[in-house]
């Protein structure tokens, strides 16, 4: 095999994530890569917390956020918590996360979703679910976030590296297999300031779900319009993942306008497929 296409999609992930909506790479990266992806989770964590002291607070029914110029922190939903649990975007706050945004475990996969040979990124962003704090999120898609930023929704594959071992118990992710396929669904009508981001219950079958409970160093792959979510974190263990959102070259970031294309060794001697 072409050693520049070692971690080319394969036929049988295409048609999973065509029909499914998501597919599953266990265990793609080494404990040492593991350890520095930890350390860089941290970093982030610490400057994210350090400039959200000088921050732009607010709260959306009740749960604080504060913007640093386009980063965005989210913080646990207890009244007063110090604890993060969203950073996005995450990697201009680390460089080894920036570093990933080029890694070709992830790339050449994405090239291949996205059928084409240049890529950029969209979004990059740090999920935290400290032991036994970490708060879920409700069921809902990526893509009623993104609709009114973008004209091509569509072309927004997402990848989740499981930074910590995934379980039932910690919060792992659990998807509704199918889902993406009715595009973007309606939002809740709660009268909450962040319902509508929360896809409504009558529109898709719960029963269905499935959770994805995956070693450390695991990359999952799924659709923008894939309805999914996690439960709260009831284990002494952390789980940290990171979400890269993928894109065609050519267009800008979600928050911060700029433009971040892969690199292009990463990607040369692809073609689109």
């Amino acid at each position: 095999m072409n050693e520049r296409m070692e971690f080319a999609l394969t036929a049988e992930e295409s048609a999973r994530y065509r029909e499914q909506g998501f597919f599953v790479r266990e265990a793609r990266f080494p404990p040492e890569a593991l350890d520095a992806l930890r350390l860089s989770a941290e970093n982030a964590v610490g400057r994210a917390a350090a400039l959200s002291e000088v921050g732009r607070g607010y709260l959306l029914d009740g749960k604080r956020f504060v913007d640093i110029e386009h980063v965005t922190v989210q913080f646990e939903h207890a009244p007063g918590s110090p604890l993060i649990r969203v950073i996005e975007p995450v990697h201009e706050l680390d460089s080894g996360f920036d570093a990933l945004v080029d890694d070709p475990r992830i790339v050449q996969p994405m090239c291949g979703l996205l059928g084409a040979s240049r890529i950029a990124l969209w979004t990059a962003k740090l999920n935290l679910k400290r032991p036994r704090h970490g708060s879920g999120f409700g069921w809902h898609q990526d893509s009623p976030y993104w609709i009114h930023s973008c004209g091509h929704v569509d072309q927004l594959p997402n990848v989740m590296l499981a930074i910590d071992a995934a379980s039932r118990t910690n919060g792992c992710l659990r998807v509704v297999p199918g889902s993406h396929a009715q595009g973007c669904l309606p939002g809740t009508s709660d009268g909450t300031q962040l319902g509508g981001f929360f896809t409504s219950p009558a529109c898709f079958d719960a029963s269905r779900q499935l959770l994805i409970e995956v070693p450390a160093g695991s990359l999952i792959f799924f659709d923008p319009h894939l309805v999914h979510g996690s439960q709260p974190n009831r284990s002494p263990l952390p789980r940290r993942a990171i979400v890269l959102t993928y894109q065609p070259a050519g267009f800008p970031m979600l928050k911060s306008g700029g433009y971040r294309h892969v690199s292009a060794e990463t990607v040369s001697g692809l073609t689109p497929p």
